[in-house]
């Protein structure tokens, strides 16, 4: 499977999800936000995901549909959402199939110890599948407000 590039178009998937299946060909007429995150329920994670849930009606406006993306389980997402009323879907990666389309598995440092883990990324692809922008390396504060000032401005 290759991987994304900007300006290119992003290559087929399906995923499953705390909404169903989803597949790229049914993303077509939609922009859409797909933002790695490394874990459910921590505090990065969540903070990030409450922003993205506090804007979705302006990205909904704005023609754009959110997934989050992690490792996490199906049934982790779901208590995760749940808790949180997230409006968009959570979905599980456990194969790193997505990760690696996106290419975000990066070596990681966390206290002292190396391990292989999801650097917080967003993309943002336009209603006819084609990556627009890119954030790798994500800080979480004010992260969703600059994504969906961006959405605002591909969506015209």
């Amino acid at each position: 499977m290759s991987q994304v590039s900007l300006n290119q178009p992003i290559p087929p998937f399906s995923a499953e999800s705390t909404q169903g299946s989803v597949h790229s060909e049914q993303l077509k007429g939609k922009q859409v936000v797909i933002y790695f995150y490394p874990k459910d329920n921590t505090p990065g994670c969540t903070s990030e995901s409450q922003d993205f849930r506090d804007l979705h009606a302006a990205f909904s406006a704005a023609n754009t549909v959110i997934f989050g993306v992690s490792r996490d389980s199906l049934r982790s997402h779901e208590n995760f959402s749940n808790k949180h009323d997230f409006p968009f879907a959570l979905i599980s990666d456990p194969e790193e199939n997505l990760c690696k389309l996106f290419d975000v598995i990066k070596l990681k440092k966390l206290y002292g110890k190396e391990h292989m883990g999801i650097e917080r990324s967003t993309f943002l692809i336009d209603a006819q599948g084609v990556l627009r922008q890119e954030w790798r390396k994500v800080k979480v504060k004010e992260h969703a407000a600059e994504v969906l000032s961006a959405a605002q401005q591909l969506a015209g």
